[in-house]
């Protein structure tokens, strides 16, 4: 039974439902996907069965238009069922809307990989590499793309290359010598010289297929340089990436939801009753309920104020602090939930292990926390 729920209206009560349905099933591969670290194929085979693939596209272009919000909220739910199902899948839907609503490619471009993603295509970026960390560190990539006579050819390796498995589009950031620019290319997965190395091997998001990208000599037509990004051009703020967050505070509400199931039927012969009726099993469940009204609460008030579209670039310091706020709340639910039912909550067929472990990677998805801190007090000094 789904509950926390309290945020559904009545215009995405139909979708949610529509989502609610698959999460029995994808909490059933939970366990599976964690301990094989395999990647959820039929998670997200039955995600694109309902649509949700393409919610994020505009209606124009066969999608619902899907605000911040109700993102957040789906998200939520989805990693109630599998963690590495929502993360996977929140950086399509993210990038999808992103692309949607700040329109940054030639108007052709930007169709042509929607009409692709209206037939099921999924997409990713591929940015992260191994000496730069984090791009939101501001390293330049190592992987170049140089110019052809009728196109591009790339070279170099990206890794936490989410979704990987199933991805039919990488959107890959490379520097480009000539213009002493960092450059935004779409390369198909069936490109020559394209290749996904199996690295993923982490204790934590085992299922999100996060490998690396490998790209040796791929050529691609000069149509698909999709942008160049940096110079006077300004990075804007971006609420899709709250899709973060939300997953991670899916896993928290997981987490409660074990815990009260647990507290409300064990009943140890040392007390009459079950533990729920204990002061200190109280407290802590009372803990609990409070830091996901913070957190829930905080998360879906800002996303309302992104969806109203009023100084969108002046919210990128609450955007990064909900990040903060959510994720390590969500940390601490976990942690509270797994004090309540005990020494139980270690053993491997308990799913308390596998949302600690989960929602511990949240500490390290963009923005770190140190860079929300000091962007927060620069903030505040102007």
């Amino acid at each position: 039974m789904i509950v926390h729920n309290s945020f559904i209206t009545d215009s995405n009560k139909e979708s949610y439902q529509k989502l609610a349905a698959l999460i029995p099933a994808f909490k059933e591969r939970a366990q599976e996907i964690d301990e094989k670290s395999s990647f959820p194929f039929q998670n997200i085979e039955d995600l694109k069965n309902v649509g949700y693939t393409t919610w994020s596209l505009s209606e124009a272009n066969g999608g619902e238009n899907l605000s911040l919000y109700d993102f957040l909220l789906y998200q939520e739910l989805i990693a109630q069922g599998d963690s590495s199902t929502a993360l996977s899948i929140g950086w399509h839907m993210g990038i999808t809307m992103d692309l949607r609503d700040k329109q940054p490619w030639k108007p052709e471009t930007l169709e042509f990989l929607f009409g692709k993603i209206q037939k099921g295509a999924l997409v990713n970026s591929a940015a992260t590499e191994p000496k730069t960390g984090s791009p939101t560190r501001g390293g330049l990539p190592e992987t170049k793309a140089e110019r052809t006579k009728d196109g591009w050819v790339l070279n170099g390796r990206k890794t936490f290359t989410t979704m990987s498995p199933v991805l039919d589009y990488f959107l890959v950031k490379a520097f480009v010598p000539e213009a002493n620019q960092v450059a935004q290319f779409i390369i198909p997965r069936d490109t020559p010289g394209l290749s996904i190395e199996e690295t993923w091997d982490m204790i934590a998001m085992r299922g999100t297929g996060s490998h690396d990208l490998v790209l040796k000599d791929v050529w691609i037509p000069k149509e698909y340089l999709a942008e160049y990004i940096g110079g006077s051009k300004k990075p804007g703020a971006n609420g899709w990436l709250l899709h973060i967050p939300a997953c991670y505070i899916g896993i928290a509400i997981a987490a409660r939801d074990y815990a009260v199931e647990f507290a409300k039927t064990y009943s140890p012969n040392s007390i009459e009753g079950t533990i729920s009726e204990l002061p200190n099993v109280q407290m802590q469940m009372g803990e609990i309920e409070l830091e996901l009204m913070k957190a829930r609460h905080f998360m879906y008030s800002v996303a309302r104020k992104w969806d109203e579209g009023q100084k969108r670039e002046e919210l990128a310091g609450e955007l990064a602090a909900v990040k903060h706020v959510v994720t390590n709340s969500a940390f601490q639910v976990v942690d509270k939930a797994m004090r309540i039912v005990g020494a139980r909550s270690l053993q491997r067929q308990n799913p308390l292990q596998r949302y600690y472990r989960d929602v511990r990677a949240g500490l390290h998805n963009p923005p770190m926390d140190d860079m929300t801190l000091i962007n927060l007090a620069k903030q505040a000094f102007k």
